[in-house]
């Protein structure tokens, strides 16, 4: 899946960083496909994100798909925020609302990576032609829909002059749903080819973190029926989280950290999805309370990472720069 992998070796004794990454797309029900549904009203409300970034000097990457590139409900609000030098665009797929419209629509297809390669490509490449063309810059920053990395995706990048990909979503296993297999992959960044890849912060905590076999029993018939996660949750045990405010609070957030960071990852990634920022936009904000309390957790996280662990907000294309000047003095 990532061919001629190399590690990415971040700096001795430097603070670490985090990217700000939002999955810029219309409101839909979360496992209903459908090609109509192109709603992209949340793109009012995101605002409401940007003003927390604003506020610790941060650069967002929005990673917008083709529903928000191609209606000005979507990429005005966007397009003043880049204009101003407070963010960074990417590109996002997700193919049942992307054309050219050729596949079946459904959960197997919704993973770009399950497509035929040349459908793949034709359906980013009519994307990116489409941020290029509203937002003024081509983009070189990919995170697939729903995780969708495939076997054809990385050549995909390149043909298309894609420099990172930030598909990757460690210690999660989406096979059971049509999906890619990242339980085994790595916390921090690493190459394939010439394209770096910056992942989704995920990993497990707890004193039993170290039997990853857990997850298997966990997510059986039997597991689930014995809610054995929870029980190893609460014992302190075994849990796995996401860096979102999508259904961790920022104390799950701070305890994920400071486990990654003794493990000797510097780079973290915060992610969430733009529909968020509009009650009723996502199962987590059902409410205008909960909405501000999504939004507080954010800052709340923030506030942590630079102010105690003493981090640095950053873009991708920094990362990728510091990045590729390291690999640069090894080679020497």
């Amino acid at each position: 899946m990532f061919p001629d992998r190399r590690a990415a070796l971040f700096p001795e004794g430097h603070p670490p960083v985090l990217l700000l990454v939002v999955d810029t797309e219309e409101e839909f029900e979360w496992e209903v496909f459908d090609r109509s549904a192109t709603s992209v009203a949340a793109m009012s409300e995101i605002h409401r994100f940007q003003d927390v970034c604003d506020e610790f000097g941060a650069k967002p990457t929005y990673v917008v798909d083709y529903p928000v590139a191609t209606q000005a409900e979507g990429y005005e609000p966007l397009r003043a925020i880049s204009a101003d030098h407070r963010a960074v665009i990417g590109a996002h797929l997700h193919p049942w609302v992307n054309p050219p419209d050729e596949e079946e629509v459904g959960p197997f297809n919704s993973f770009p990576g399950n497509l035929p390669a040349d459908l793949e490509r034709a359906k980013l490449s009519a994307l990116t032609d489409a941020i290029e063309r509203n937002f003024g810059d081509r983009p070189t920053i990919y995170k697939a829909g729903r995780y969708g990395f495939g076997q054809h995706t990385a050549q995909t990048l390149a043909d298309l002059g894609y420099m990172i990909d930030m598909s990757l979503c460690p210690s999660f296993d989406f096979r059971e749903i049509g999906g890619p297999d990242f339980a085994a992959e790595p916390a921090g960044p690493f190459w394939f080819g010439e394209t770096l890849e910056l992942p989704t912060t995920a990993g497990f905590v707890g004193y039993m973190r170290g039997v990853p076999a857990l997850l298997g029993l966990i997510q059986s018939a039997a597991g689930k029926a014995l809610r054995i996660g929870g029980i190893l949750g609460r014992l302190g045990a075994f849990d796995r989280i996401r860096l979102s405010p999508e259904g961790d609070d920022c104390a799950a957030h701070r305890r994920l950290t400071r486990t990654l960071l003794a493990d000797g990852v510097s780079v973290f990634t915060m992610s969430l999805h733009s529909p968020s920022m509009k009650v009723g936009g996502t199962p987590y904000v059902k409410t205008a309370a909960a909405r501000d309390a999504f939004v507080e957790s954010i800052r709340s996280y923030l506030r942590f990472f630079t102010e105690e662990l003493g981090g640095r907000c950053v873009t991708p294309m920094e990362i990728h720069a510091l990045l590729a000047q390291e690999r640069r003095s090894e080679s020497r």
